[in-house]
């Protein structure tokens, strides 16, 4: 895992090996330091030699200006490489998502997916930061103190062989029981997100319905989840800072016994013994390092393994057999069609769908709440891959072609209207991003668009705000048609999208269309009847299934589903 997660730190891998040497180097000098500090006090001291002391004083300070410049050097090298192999990993993750089928979106949660490209990436990211320097200086600090004590007294080193297998036990027992914990905790983070998100998108809502004390119940059930987690994960690790500190004493006090006993008998010097001590304490240090090493890359290899589940999901739907072709008329054929979102999946939501769609129809279809209406247009572009039967378009199979073609060929206006961030131009550019001034206009005002827009204060520059609140949905819709028109598609899907619209501006829009685009097939979902009358032929859906085809008239006098929606809609009217 560790290797896959450092193979996309790409032009940063320099960065890593420089943030290495830098900290090996420093570690050299700092270790030479205590070296020349015994030699001070056993030959410079004992000797009354000044002159050899500010010597050996003048090297110790040019040792600890070197350890300063290579720890600058190594702070920034590795803050750099931690930064830079986020950045890839963002970038990697989110190019990741751009390939995903609405099937693979459904095996994570929206809120999962964040966490894992913002608090995940974060984990892994601060833990190159903030963990190049104990992680190379640990293991080079921890063999060379070692050897320059058993060095000086091998005896007295022996303390190091209890010590050691004592805080490997103890480190081994807490990242044991912590690495589940920090998994836990980043589920916790998830589901924060989520009642944020839920909220956040649902703000009008909450406020509408008065409920936002339920809603601060509901997120201080997850919040108290969340600190419940850290709290566990955080408190177990910490008890390797008790385990540590035990450590160390015990072996200072060993130490300090059993030299104090033999400088007592003359078998080792006070210097040895004050340069032995410094070695103890770069012994010790280095394996606090190491044990807060092994805490952060078990909470780092806890993200990466959620990072690389999202990198390892395999696109359901691709086109790696796709001929170099491209939609020319916009001719829809289905034959025999069934559809399931899961495999696993006992019923079809689709079931024995067959369907001709000539080049320039419009179609409408009509049909209770849950018959499936969005599931069948959305095979069209290939949002989602059919489950048994053929899809053809201009009597090609859809999976010849590929996805790019494909969905550049296919305008959908789904039934959730989104806009983005940035101008009321720039949202429309979404469709054709070279697209004159003369065509965004002409397609404002098929879509019925430019009744409204004229009376912005800035027009086409008009910032929309976060999803386009300052808009009415109507309004919306209008901007989402005209640029779904933008794109000049051969096939065009209004799935309910002028829901919101008057019924004078909706025939207004629906006359535009044939008049301008006659030749660009046309989908209209509707729940209106009236949305739908006037078209090539209607499609009724119930429960998955084609339970008529033909003209408003013909289904009126012939289909009972039809007729019972009719007159539902014409009593309504009436009252």
């Amino acid at each position: 895992m560790l290797r896959r997660i450092f193979s996309y730190s790409g032009q940063y891998r320099k960065y890593l090996v420089l943030a290495a040497l830098c900290i090996t180097a420093e570690s050299v000098f700092e270790l030479v330091i205590p070296l020349i500090m015994a030699d001070i006090v056993d030959v410079g001291v004992a000797n009354a030699d000044r002159a050899y002391i500010f010597c050996q004083g003048g090297w110790m300070i040019l040792c600890a200006l070197a350890a300063l410049l290579l720890g600058i050097g190594s702070a920034k090298f590795s803050a750099v490489a931690g930064q830079g192999l986020g950045a890839n990993l963002r970038e990697a993750e989110y190019g990741k998502l751009q390939q995903f089928s609405f099937a693979n979106v459904d095996h994570f949660q929206l809120s999962s997916l964040v966490t894992r490209m913002t608090s995940d990436v974060t984990n892994i990211q601060n833990s190159i930061s903030s963990g190049m320097r104990p992680a190379c200086r640990g293991p080079v600090m921890l063999v060379a103190a070692t050897a320059v004590a058993f060095s000086i007294n091998a005896e007295l080193a022996v303390v190091f062989l209890v010590a050691l297998p004592a805080l490997a036990l103890c480190l081994g027992l807490i990242i044991r029981n912590v690495r589940p914990l920090y998994a836990k905790m980043q589920g916790a983070i998830d589901l924060v997100n989520r009642i944020i998100q839920e909220n956040l998108t649902a703000m009008r809502v909450v406020k509408a319905y008065v409920r936002g004390e339920y809603e601060i119940s509901k997120f201080n059930e997850v919040n108290m989840n969340l600190q419940t987690h850290s709290e566990r994960a955080f408190r177990l690790a910490m008890t390797n800072m008790a385990a540590m500190q035990f450590v160390m004493y015990g072996t200072i006090i060993s130490i300090l016994w059993f030299g104090g006993g033999m400088i007592r008998v003359g078998t080792m010097k006070v210097g040895e013994l004050t340069g032995f001590l410094s070695y103890v304490l770069q012994i010790l240090n280095s394996l606090m390092m190491i044990s807060n090493i092994f805490l952060m890359l078990t909470r780092s290899l806890a993200s990466g393994k959620r990072i690389l589940e999202v990198m390892d999901e395999e696109i359901d739907i691709r086109d790696d057999g796709a001929e170099n072709i491209r939609v020319e008329r916009g001719e829809i054929e289905f034959q025999h069609v069934y559809f399931k979102y899961r495999e696993d999946a006992e019923k079809y939501v689709l079931s024995d769908i067959s369907l001709h769609i000539d080049a320039g129809q419009t179609v409408g279809i009509v049909g209770q709440t849950g018959s499936a209406k969005t599931t069948l247009v959305q095979l069209i572009p290939r949002l989602y891959d059919i489950t048994a039967g053929h899809l053809l378009i201009d009597g090609r199979p859809v999976e010849n072609y590929p996805l790019k073609e494909l969905r550049d060929s296919i305008a959908m206006v789904l039934q959730k209207n989104t806009l983005f961030s940035g101008t009321l131009r720039e949202n429309l550019l979404w469709g054709d991003k070279n697209a004159s001034q003369e065509e965004i206009e002409e397609a404002c005002r098929i879509a019925g668009a430019d009744e409204f827009i004229g009376r912005l204060e800035k027009g086409y520059d008009t910032e929309m705000g976060q999803g386009g609140v300052n808009v009415s949905g109507g309004q919306k819709q209008r901007l989402c048609i005209a640029r779904a028109i933008l794109k000049k598609p051969k096939v065009l899907i209004l799935d309910d999208s002028t829901s919101a619209v008057d019924t004078a501006t909706e025939a207004r829009i629906r006359e535009m269309l044939s008049e301008k685009l006659p030749r660009m097939t046309k989908i209209i979902i509707a729940q209106r009847i009236s949305s739908v009358r006037h078209a090539d032929k209607i499609i009724v859906l119930d429960d998955g299934r084609i339970m008529g085809i033909g003209t408003h008239e013909e289904l009126l006098s012939g289909n009972k589903i039809y007729r019972e929606i009719y007159d539902s809609q014409k009593e309504g009217a009436d009252l």
